[in-house]
C-alpha cells in the first residue's frame, strides 16, 4: 500500500497548507451531514423500542388484572407493539431524509384493503373483544343469544360456543351477539318461577289459593326470603287464574317448576278442585 502511494507523496506535500484545511473541513462538514441524522435515527429507534416494550408490559398488567382470556391478552400485545415500532420505524427512516410520505400512503392502502376484505371478520373479532372484556357470560352461563339458547362451552375471539338442551354444539359468530339482546339466566343466585293455575269459577278460590300456597311452603328448594307468592290475577274466560311465584335457586329452577305443576294437579284433583281447558259446545238444531 505505502508503495502504491510513494509517486503521490510528492504532490501532496506540495499541497498548500490552506487547501488542506479547506479539504479536511469539507470532509468533516460531509461526515457531520450523514453522521447526525444516522444518529438521531438511531437514538429514535432506541428510544421508541423502549417505549413500546413498556406500553406493551403496560397493556400486560392491564389486561391480566381484568381477568381476560390469555390468548386475546398475548394478541392485543403483539398487535400494539406492532403498531407503535411501525410508527418508529417511519419516524426514524424519515430522519435519514428518506420520504415516508408515499410509504405511509401505501401502508394506509394496504390496510384498508385488508380491513374491507376482512370485514365480517374484523366485526367478529372486535364484538369478541368486547365480550371478553365486559363479560356479560361466562362459560358455563345458561344464556339465550342469536334465537339460541343453551350453556356457554367456550367465549373465542370470533365466535362463542354454546351446548343446546339436546346436546348440539351451536357455534355463532360473535357480531350476531352484541348486535342483539343477551339474557343471561346464570348471572344471578336466585331466579322467580312464574306459573300460573286456573282454577273453575264454581270452586272456592281462597280454598285453591291456600292448596297452591302449601304446595310451595312444602317445598324445600323454594326459598323463604324472598317469600312466595300467590296472587288472583284475572278472571279469564273460562278460569279464575292465579299467579304463583316462588323463588328458588337457579341451578333448581327447572326441577322445582316441573315439581309444582305435577303437585297442583295431584293436589286439585284430590280436593275436588277443577282445572279449567277449552272447551266448545255444538248445538244441533233440526229443521222441521
Amino acid at each position: 500500500m505505502i508503495s502504491l502511494l510513494a509517486p503521490l507523496m510528492p504532490a501532496l506535500l506540495l499541497v498548500p497548507e490552506e487547501e488542506k484545511g479547506m479539504l479536511d473541513n469539507l470532509n468533516w462538514e460531509k461526515i457531520q451531514g450523514y453522521l447526525m441524522p444516522l444518529v438521531m435515527a438511531l437514538v429514535i429507534f432506541i428510544v421508541g423500542r423502549w417505549v413500546a416494550k413498556m406500553v406493551k408490559g403496560l397493556l400486560h398488567k392491564v389486561l391480566t388484572a381484568r381477568g381476560v382470556d390469555s390468548t386475546l391478552t398475548g394478541f392485543l400485545e403483539s398487535i400494539a407493539y406492532m403498531l407503535l415500532m411501525t410508527m418508529v420505524v417511519i419516524a426514524a427512516v424519515s430522519k435519514l431524509g428518506v420520504d415516508t410520505t408515499s410509504f405511509a400512503a401505501i401502508l394506509a392502502a394496504a390496510g384498508f384493503a385488508i380491513g374491507m376484505a376482512l370485514q365480517g371478520s374484523l366485526g367478529n373479532f372486535a364484538a369478541g373483544v368486547m365480550i371478553i372484556l365486559f363479560r356479560p357470560f361466562k362459560a358455563g352461563d345458561f344464556v339465550e343469544i342469536a334465537g339460541q339458547a343453551g350453556v356457554v362451552l367456550e367465549v373465542q375471539v370470533f365466535a362463542t360456543m354454546l351446548k343446546t338442551g339436546d346436546n348440539k354444539k351451536v357455534i355463532i359468530p360473535n357480531g350476531a351477539i352484541t348486535g342483539g339482546n343477551i339474557v343471561n339466566y346464570s348471572a344471578h343466585d336466585t331466579r322467580r318461577v312464574d306459573m300460573v293455575f286456573g282454577c273453575g269459577y264454581g270452586d272456592d278460590i281462597l280454598k285453591a289459593k291456600a292448596i297452591l300456597m302449601d304446595i310451595l311452603e312444602k317445598d324445600e328448594r323454594v326459598l323463604k326470603d324472598p317469600a312466595p307468592s300467590v296472587a288472583l290475577c284475572e278472571l279469564a274466560d273460562s278460569s279464575v287464574n292465579f299467579n304463583v311465584r316462588p323463588w328458588v335457586k337457579s341451578a333448581d329452577y327447572w326441577d322445582v317448576r316441573a315439581a309444582v305443576h305435577e303437585q297442583v294437579k295431584l293436589r286439585f284433583d284430590a280436593e275436588g278442585l277443577e282445572i279449567p281447558y277449552p272447551q266448545r259446545d255444538v248445538h244441533m238444531h233440526q229443521a222441521s
